[in-house]
């Protein structure tokens, strides 16, 4: 699994868990709805640490508590890398 999908199902899961739609979510974040569907769909791969921490505060997170969670923590970035 790609870096970008261990990152939206990580949101999936906890819009899920707090019963929160994609849309509440971005409202909440006040963020724009296609900046969270971007995220989603994969077409940001690499959302920055703003955007993240907008969204870890509206599940009531710090980013460290957002990114800790085991498919993020296994993932291997060396795979990411490319050769110079």
């Amino acid at each position: 699994m790609e870096y970008y999908q261990i990152i939206a199902n990580r949101i999936a899961h906890l819009c899920k868990e707090r019963n929160y739609s994609i849309n509440m979510l971005a409202k909440m974040s006040n963020m724009g709805q296609s900046t969270i569907d971007n995220i989603m769909r994969g077409s940001s791969k690499n959302p920055g640490v703003q955007t993240l921490h907008k969204i870890a505060l509206t599940f009531n997170m710090t980013v460290a508590e957002f990114l800790d969670f085991p498919e993020l923590n296994d993932y291997s970035f060396d795979d990411d890398t490319e050769d110079d």
